[in-house]
């Protein structure tokens, strides 16, 4: 990392803060020591907290604010009563070019709202998704939309798969990562009208989108593309269902495993490979969903993590600022309209010669 990364901080976000925050930003600093980090929250707090740590202690600035956006707030009553809060502040910190990117693991709703209203979108965004990886057998597929967006139409997932494909290559390294659509079928007349359109779309050549076409749910964990693009009401409940599944799994395999003497046996003869598989799926390494189409870098940690989860998504938004992520995606969204509008064109002229021929 050439440059300084200057990192806001929600310091009083999610279920553990502030010490998980303080705690996280140590390890993240460990990792990526060109960082510093701009902290928002109770000065009280997280003084205590910070003089723990004599590195980060020194690239570190405690920014105190008066109040906190509790998960309980609605999105709509953060917006007009928590500006004030480290959340807000944090944020504000990165409209300002105080701060490269901002990390919190507080309300997602509340999060979304207030970066969307003081970020704003890349121009030519209709609307920010969050995004996400996740573990296949192949490696990690990036998924979006992951509930930011119950609705969408057919402008809007060809947008989510731009974003998706340039957060692949920044987060993931991937030098030309496939896209494919999430659907009931691989078929090109399965599923809805907006999803039938934006296949069209990105059927279309000189696209900068590598697209694999239809894929299905059973698709997602074998890794057949590096990103699948829903809407966020399916990706949410696609995401909830690999978690939950993730967790029947290994209660089934913990209790196989107390079934006897010799099963209990069996695991310790097994442990090396259970640790591989633990560190494989932990959670923890996937932890940081991105707003992506924001004219900033935001990324929401999960509530309820660790410290070390917490650090993972700072990595996250190191790699996007590092990487130049909002720049990547105004490039390929300036292709993509020019392809779009080439291919628009063409239809029209096209209409219009079978028109004048007809009369």
């Amino acid at each position: 990392m050439n440059k300084k990364i200057v990192i806001a901080l929600d310091g009083m976000g999610g279920d553990n803060a502030p010490a998980m925050v303080v705690n996280g930003a140590h390890i993240a600093l460990e990792r990526y020591p060109q960082t510093e980090f701009l902290l928002y929250g109770d000065e009280e707090r997280l003084k205590p907290l910070l003089a723990r740590h004599r590195a980060l202690r020194k690239v570190t600035t405690i920014h105190h604010t008066t109040s906190v956006v509790s998960g309980e707030d609605k999105p709509s009553t953060a917006l007009r009563k928590r500006r004030d809060s480290s959340m807000w502040q944090a944020i504000a910190a990165v409209e300002s070019g105080a701060a490269h990117c901002v990390v919190s693991a507080g309300n997602t709703g509340a999060l979304m709202a207030m970066a969307k209203f003081v970020l704003r979108t890349l121009p030519g965004i209709d609307r920010p998704a969050i995004a996400s990886f996740l573990p296949t057998t192949r490696g990690e597929t990036v998924m979006l939309d992951l509930g930011a967006n119950i609705e969408v139409d057919a402008n809007n997932l060809v947008e989510f798969a731009v974003m998706g494909e340039v957060f692949a290559r920044t987060v993931l390294g991937l030098t030309n990562p496939s896209v494919g659509l999430l659907n009931v079928g691989q078929e090109d007349l399965k599923g809805h009208d907006e999803l039938r359109d934006a296949h069209a779309m990105l059927k279309r050549e000189n696209l900068p989108v590598n697209y694999h076409g239809f894929v299905e749910g059973n698709d997602i964990g074998a890794g057949t593309v590096d990103v699948v693009v829903t809407d966020g009401f399916t990706g949410n409940i696609a995401l909830k269902t690999i978690e939950g599944t993730a967790k029947l799994y290994t209660g089934f395999v913990r209790d196989a495993f107390r079934t006897s003497s010799f099963a209990k046996m069996g695991y310790l003869l097994a442990s090396g490979a259970w640790r591989k598989l633990r560190k494989r799926v932990d959670p923890r390494r996937y932890n940081g969903g991105v707003f992506l189409g924001l004219n900033g870098v935001c990324v929401k940690s999960h509530g309820g993590t660790d410290a070390l989860g917490f650090a993972h998504a700072v990595g996250v938004a190191v790699d996007m600022v590092r990487y130049n992520f909002n720049e990547l995606v105004t490039e390929d969204f300036k292709r993509l309209r020019e392809a779009l509008g080439y291919a628009q064109e063409q239809g029209a002229a096209a209409a219009a010669a079978v028109q004048a021929a007809s009369t």
